[in-house]
């Protein structure tokens, strides 16, 4: 794989990813801000709007600097994760990291602009068979992403770079 082909599968498959996460979070507030909560699956899964001013499991909602705080700290984790992106060698064995660094991306990156443009991030997926927070596509991506480098990590790359 060459860099440019890296880079560009990188930019292709966040923006199609922060573009769904974007469009099902507005689809979420014309279709179920203040409205009664959907059943999608019963029992598992429903849809039900909710803005969180904080971090994971609304962490930090309502303190006035946790909006900057949560910003900042995400820009970092996002140039972070540009960085190291940046440094994967290009043997083909390595894609398995680029799928999942590209996925946490897209998720900070679909949180952040949500934070920055209206200073919550938008949910809409909750968990009927338990007690959780309310979460959406972004939240997705990036457990899914991290679970993902933490499995590739571990069965896949032995030898995971880090520098």
């Amino acid at each position: 794989m060459q860099k440019r082909t890296a880079w560009i599968f990188f930019a292709a498959t966040v923006a199609v990813l922060l573009a769904a996460d974007l469009w099902l979070k507005a689809w979420a507030v014309v279709n179920l801000a203040g409205q009664d909560a959907r059943i999608l699956i019963p029992g598992v899964l429903g849809l039900t709007y909710f803005e969180n001013s904080g971090a994971f499991f609304g962490f930090l909602g309502g303190l006035a600097f946790s909006q900057w705080l949560l910003s900042g700290l995400k820009v970092l984790i996002l140039c972070g994760l540009l960085w190291y992106y940046s440094r994967l060698p290009l043997q083909r064995r390595f894609w398995f990291l680029r799928v999942p660094l590209a996925l946490v991306f897209a998720g900070g990156l679909g949180n952040l602009v949500d934070r920055v443009w209206l200073g919550i991030v938008r949910d809409m997926f909750e968990f009927l068979f338990m007690r959780f927070a309310i979460f959406n596509l972004a939240d997705v991506y990036v457990t899914v992403g991290v679970f993902a480098l933490l499995f590739v990590t571990l069965f896949v790359v032995k030898d995971f770079p880090l520098s």
